[in-house]
Parts: C-alpha cells; structure tokens; sequence
C-alpha cells in the first residue's frame, strides 16, 4: 500500500460546508475505521482540508474520493492527490 496526501480547496461558502459537513465526517469515519484514511483536518487559515490515505493506487484513491459527500455537493474547487514518502512518524514504513 502507498500513502498519499490529498488536497480540496472548497468552493463553496461556510455555510455550505456546515450544512453537509456532518455527512463528510460519517463518511471520513467509515474510512478511517476500514484502515484507508490516516489522518485528515480542516486548513486553519483557509477553506481547505488535508487527508491522509492508505491506497493501493491513486486512481482506486480518486475513485474513492469521488464518493465523498463534499464532492458529490459539488464543493470542491479543486482536489490534489500526490503520492507521498514519509520517512519519520507514525505512517512511514
């Protein structure tokens, strides 16, 4: 499995987000507890979100975050998926 960082810039207002951000997180939960989501959080300075994956492939990762229920509202603007490599800390191999 290899590990990847992923990106979304919203595009939608605040208070958009709040209305399906409940549903967002059931569904990050779910793949948190099957073991395919490390880590994830909202940006602090800005409408955006960082999530950690566990994927075989980035693109059974990018068929899976189209599932996303932000995604599916139409929400974000832009979604970056990158391969990464971490060496120290708890998801380096």
């Amino acid at each position: 499995m290899s590990v990847f960082v992923v990106t979304y810039a919203y595009s939608a207002d605040p208070i958009e987000l709040n209305q399906v951000r409940p549903t967002h997180r059931i569904w990050l939960q779910e793949q948190f507890d099957s073991g395919r989501l490390l880590a994830s959080g909202p940006m602090v300075d800005r409408q955006a979100g960082l999530l950690i994956w566990s994927s075989s492939s980035i693109e059974e990762l990018n068929t899976l975050l189209d599932q996303d229920p932000f995604e599916l509202a139409g929400m974000i603007g832009e979604r970056t998926i990158e391969e990464w490599n971490p060496v120290f800390g708890p998801f380096s191999n």
